[in-house]
């Protein structure tokens, strides 16, 4: 008489994050992007380097066609703007969902419910080595603690989201990632649940997981001491104004953190108004213009077309746009960041 996975229906094998690895390998060249960037994302932190970093691309990744070409676009635009802009593509497989919905291409990258999750770690690893290919870095969000294993030496920006801030086992994994993480303000608007977040990262943790050879393993870390507050609003309203910002910064400070912050041009900060987030954005540029360092990035949320489309028969998606949130689109976006560099120059 079993008392144990009762309502689990299969369990499935998957491949170790080794052999992901040796059967899709970094390069060199992609090895210097990736650490070229982290190491250039903590120099901004620092304040030694007066470029702001650039978060920017679709929603989500569910089209890696449609996501090369972004790609491919937002390369040359990053070669045209980095003497005062450091892009950073926006690359994200991991859909925290408020109820139910698609998760991302790695939890159903067939769009169809068949949850083919080692396909969609094959492919996500694929399109992050296509994107870095480009000379182009990549960000993402981390939900999955186990998904680091498999894809985190590809990334050079790492996002822990507003339904995962507060949880332990997030700021754990936070604590042991490679590369500099932003931590958003929770879905309510708390500033203080992603400043307890950067505490609780900066600090040395144990914890279970995963080694590079799949077997269940004690993890220790150091402490990431990179690290930046990402306001994106909540329910409270919009927080990219001044005084949200200076209320950030101040929180930051008391506690001995540099008061570094990243606005969020979507989500609650544009009132999930896509065709908001250049207000945003320009509010955030005059913000930095006007000698705001601690105002050391952006995000947008961009795709090749406006909006969104519900997610139904995949063979009736429209091309380059998002199945997630609504994203403004290629040509929004190339104007907003002529424009950030026109004004940060």
């Amino acid at each position: 008489m079993s008392t144990s996975n009762v309502r689990v229906t299969n369990l499935q094998p998957l491949s170790s994050p080794r052999s992901f690895i040796d059967s899709q390998p970094i390069t060199p060249e992609i090895a210097k992007t990736v650490l070229d960037t982290r190491a250039t994302i903590e120099k901004i932190e620092a304040g030694t380097d007066q470029r702001m970093v650039m978060l920017v691309g679709p929603c989500s990744i569910h089209d890696e066609e449609a996501g090369l070409e972004y790609a491919k676009r937002l390369a040359v635009l990053a070669e045209e703007v980095k003497d005062k802009i450091l892009v950073v593509m926006r690359v994200y497989f991991e859909k925290p969902r408020t109820t139910v919905g698609w998760k991302g291409l790695i939890n159903d990258p067939n769009l169809d419910g068949t949850f083919d999750m080692q396909t969609g770690l094959e492919r996500a690893r694929a399109f992050l080595i296509q994107v870095l290919s480009l000379g182009l870095p990549a960000g993402t969000e981390f939900l999955d603690p186990f998904t680091p294993q498999y894809l985190a030496d590809l990334i050079s920006w790492g996002a822990i989201g507003a339904r995962t801030t507060e949880s332990q086992t997030h700021r754990q994994m936070a604590s042991g990632l490679s590369m500099p993480i932003g931590y958003k303000n929770g879905t309510g608007g708390s500033l203080q649940i992603a400043v307890d977040a950067m505490m609780a990262a900066r600090s040395s943790h144990a914890f279970l997981g995963i080694d590079l050879d799949g077997r269940a393993s004690v993890v220790n870390t150091t402490g990431n001491k990179a690290q930046h507050l990402i306001l994106r609003g909540g329910a409270s309203g919009p927080n990219y104004d001044e005084e949200s910002v200076t209320l950030a910064s101040s929180l930051l400070s008391e506690v001995g953190l540099r008061p570094n912050v990243v606005i969020d041009c979507s989500h609650a900060n544009s009132n999930k108004d896509h065709s908001r987030q250049p207000i945003v954005f320009r509010d955030t540029i005059r913000q930095r213009a006007e000698g705001n360092a601690g105002v050391i990035g952006l995000m947008l949320e961009s795709h090749l077309n406006e909006g969104n489309q519900s997610l139904g028969d995949p063979a009736d998606l429209k091309y380059g746009v998002s199945i997630t949130d609504a994203c403004i689109n290629w040509e929004t976006t190339e104007e907003l960041l002529h424009e950030a560099h026109a004004s940060l120059s």
